[in-house]
């Protein structure tokens, strides 16, 4: 890993570390470069996403697993020294450095640099390719991981050296936060992303019948990194911790039916689970039980179609975390009835005694809470620069504690309701009097906790109304509180879809008995 610190960084303008030597490129590597250009003017969609999903991997895993890709100016002879080629050349590249290797402060910048100029050309340029909506998203998701990553970087100056700090000064531009999120929203508006799904409810536009492509002889990537865009922009606004403007960047998609997001595992992922994570910071628990189920249960039936793919790690890691924060929207919120059974019984083996604990409210559950958040939350980010001013100091776990704090407090403040919510599961019906004596509190007391709990149980949604996460609500008439029990609808479908599952699996045994 330490030898990363001497490699080339994708232009050539560094000395080769031991054993890398940026201008050879080997035989195998010239193919691919030329058969992926060739690939890209022609319009193969098809042939650019094996190469780009397979090819690309197989080579890296067997060439260059320690040690990156020949620099750009070595490849570019190859290519016509094509401008716009080069420069998705270098996305890969450097992506590719920041999965196999640690890239230095330098790395980091020249990739700001790489995306700035790559965005610049989809941006006010003439784009007239096709490319794989994997390697669209892809790029989105690297461009913010590495903003992330830069800024989680930059937080640790206890142990800079002074040429780091000074290059952080001079280059006090790259990965901005500012800069990030204007290239976001920029792909946003001058794709007319948001305009077209208006016009495709309204039945002019074809978008996601086609998964974004263009069958028209022209180009599908402003489109799409538009439409991703807009999942970055959530995902960004959720590691500053600005879940309601996440959120609204999101509203042009409707999560409820299938889209160009679903296309993409990964964006399929990464979009339910910062959507689950922001409605779950906003009380909004029904929501977030709601999506961690329906993308977890998607999971279960479909990962086995991903285990080659190089991102099966990140899915099953991702799936593990929602597990997490599907527990603790429950424990919050104990609506089960929103959960299938499949995922259920999941959630149950993995962390069922934990739930259990979660429940009492003491300290132990705080802890629990604690470490199942802290396991499943972003990474979150303090965006602004750090002083430059001696003695230096760590502030990457800032943002990360700001945050658990705000959770704990609400946790904290779930805990003073769970006693009402007891009594009003045993009671159809009660005076303010009674229910005061049993939980040993004054009747104004009682009023303003029962106030609290129906604050507490209710919060406001995307378009502004009042949504309620209470399984049990009541209403108070004459000093007699009565108890509404929110009955679940009785779901028969998975029962039946199992019992045919398991009759299959009993005829297909005894069609493999022979008979005498």
């Amino acid at each position: 890993m330490a030898a990363a610190q001497d490699y080339d960084d994708g232009a050539g303008h560094s000395q080769p570390a031991d054993g890398y030597d940026p201008n050879y490129v080997p035989d195998s590597a010239k193919s691919f470069v030329v058969h992926l250009y060739r690939h890209i003017r022609e319009k193969n969609v098809y042939e650019i996403h094996q190469m780009y999903e397979a090819s690309f991997q197989t080579l890296s895993d067997r060439l260059f697993k320690d040690t990156p890709w020949p620099s750009v100016d070595a490849v570019a002879p190859h290519v016509d020294n094509d401008h716009v080629f080069c420069l998705l050349y270098r996305e890969m590249w450097f992506r590719h450095l920041y999965a196999r290797l640690s890239p230095t402060l330098k790395q980091r910048i020249d990739s700001w640099d790489n995306y700035c100029s790559l965005f610049q050309v989809v941006l006010h340029g003439v784009v007239n390719m096709q490319l794989p909506n994997q390697w669209l998203w892809d790029m989105v998701d690297e461009f913010v991981y590495q903003f992330q990553s830069f800024c989680q970087y930059r937080a640790k100056m206890k142990n800079k050296h002074e040429q780091e700090i000074a290059l952080l000064q001079q280059y006090d531009q790259a990965w901005n936060v500012y800069g990030v999120l204007n290239f976001l929203q920029a792909l946003v508006e001058k794709s007319m992303i948001i305009q077209i799904l208006e016009q495709e409810k309204e039945g002019l536009e074809q978008f996601t019948a086609t998964d974004g492509y263009d069958y028209n002889g022209g180009s599908n990537v402003l489109k799409v990194l538009g439409y991703f865009s807009m999942v970055g922009l959530l995902r960004v606004h959720c590691l500053l911790g600005d879940y309601q403007t996440g959120l609204k960047c999101l509203l042009p998609i409707d999560i409820s039916q299938q889209g160009v997001y679903t296309s993409v595992i990964g964006s399929y992922i990464a979009t339910i689970y910062h959507y689950g994570f922001a409605n779950l910071m906003l009380r909004r628990y029904v929501e977030a039980i709601r999506e961690f189920n329906k993308i977890l249960s998607y999971i279960y039936k479909n990962k086995q179609y991903h285990q080659k793919s190089s991102q099966y790690e990140q899915i099953l890691k991702k799936n593990e975390q929602m597990y997490a924060l599907l527990a603790v929207s429950l424990s919050l919120c104990p609506q089960v009835n929103l959960v299938d059974e499949t995922v259920n019984s999941q959630l149950r083996e993995k962390y069922g005694e934990k739930m259990l604990r979660m429940q009492r409210y003491d300290d132990e559950a705080f802890t629990l809470y604690d470490e199942l958040f802290s396991y499943a939350c972003p990474k979150f980010i303090t965006p602004s620069a750090p002083s430059y001013v001696e003695p230096f100091v760590n502030y990457n776990q800032d943002a990360y504690r700001l945050q658990l704090k705000l959770f704990l407090y609400e946790v904290k403040q779930q805990q003073l309701l769970s006693g009402v919510r007891t009594f009003l599961k045993v009671y159809s019906t009660i005076s303010l009097g009674k229910l005061a004596a049993y939980m040993e509190v004054d009747e104004p007391t009682l009023r303003t906790i029962l106030m609290t709990y129906k604050h507490k149980t209710h919060a406001i949604d995307s378009e502004g109304k009042i949504i309620s996460n209470a399984d049990i609500d009541f209403y108070i008439d004459d000093d007699m509180i009565h108890v509404v029990e929110s009955k679940p609808a009785k779901r028969y479908g998975d029962y039946f879809l199992r019992q045919i599952v398991k009759l299959e699996g009993v005829m297909n045994e005894m069609d493999r008995i022979k008979l005498d």
